[in-house]
């Protein structure tokens, strides 16, 4: 089989490690979608005959393009394009999570960060996130009037969801898929005042009842194969989504590799 990966770094740990457990059998090629064609997001064009399956690790305006055309010539795609696009906007993420009945925090839609700053009587904690995420975004809690008015100094005009604070204990549960394989580890929040910290390993078997399935259900949703679920315990083991990510790192998860380089292979023997 001929699998390529859509990506600036092949050399990402859970990719390196894939391509090599693949490499003795199989051939293992990547692109770096920004270095294609002449850059443009709507010209992506990339000669030559189509890989059996290509992985999307990548959620650049580029990257989602030349995806797209690799589907529309008939390759399969791993996640899809118009499924890593919808976890990118995060007030379509959670319109479709609550349509679906799935327990995602109650979020709103405002239009910039300044506008949420003149409205009056907020609930506050709040947490403020850029509606479309992507690096370095915003994705902070709230406390007060005066901290948002601070926040309109950079951010000013940034499209923003908004959420209520759910009081929980400051661990974010990170809940990956691949293929319906789950795997978890504990994260210190990014909303911690003292910072996210080290990934720490979590059995499956600590994990509360129901939220394996849970996380496999998220997958039928969205339409995902490889994704991430992050989730708070509400209390008593109430799960609490707060985000979902196409494709994350998935990093030091044992297993991992292997399922990602059989999911790989499935998909190119379907196709």
């Amino acid at each position: 089989m001929r699998i390529c990966l859509i990506t600036p770094r092949p050399d990402h740990p859970v990719l390196a490690a894939t391509t090599a457990l693949l490499t003795p059998r199989h051939q293992v090629e990547s692109i770096d979608p920004e270095s294609e064609g002449d850059g443009a997001p709507g010209d992506p064009a990339v000669p030559g005959p189509l890989a059996d399956v290509y992985l999307l690790k990548a959620r650049t305006p580029r990257a989602l393009a030349l995806a797209r055309s690799f589907e529309e010539r008939g390759a399969p795609v791993l996640n899809s394009a118009a499924a890593t696009a919808l976890c990118q906007d995060r007030a379509e993420m959670a319109g479709l999570a609550r349509r679906a009945g799935l327990p995602f925090a109650a979020t709103r839609t405002v239009a910039s960060l300044a506008g949420l700053a003149d409205e009056r009587d907020l609930p506050y904690p709040l947490v403020v996130k850029s509606r479309h995420s992507r690096r370095h975004d915003l994705v902070t809690r709230v406390d007060s009037a005066a901290r948002l008015r601070g926040l309109c100094a950079t951010w000013a005009q940034e499209p923003v969801v908004v959420q209520e604070f759910t009081a929980n204990s400051g661990w974010d549960h990170k809940l990956w898929v691949i293929g319906g394989q789950v795997f978890a580890a504990l994260r210190r929040s990014e909303l911690a005042e003292d910072g996210r910290g080290p990934t720490l390993p979590l059995e499956l078997g600590g994990l509360p009842h129901g939220w394996q399935d849970l996380a496999r259900t998220v997958g039928s949703v969205y339409a995902l194969e490889v994704y991430g679920v992050d989730v708070i315990d509400a209390g008593d083991g109430t799960p609490l989504i707060v985000d979902i990510n196409a494709f994350p790192g998935i990093r030091g998860q044992k297993g991992a590799p292997e399922a990602l380089a059989g999911l790989a292979l499935r998909a190119a023997r379907r196709a």
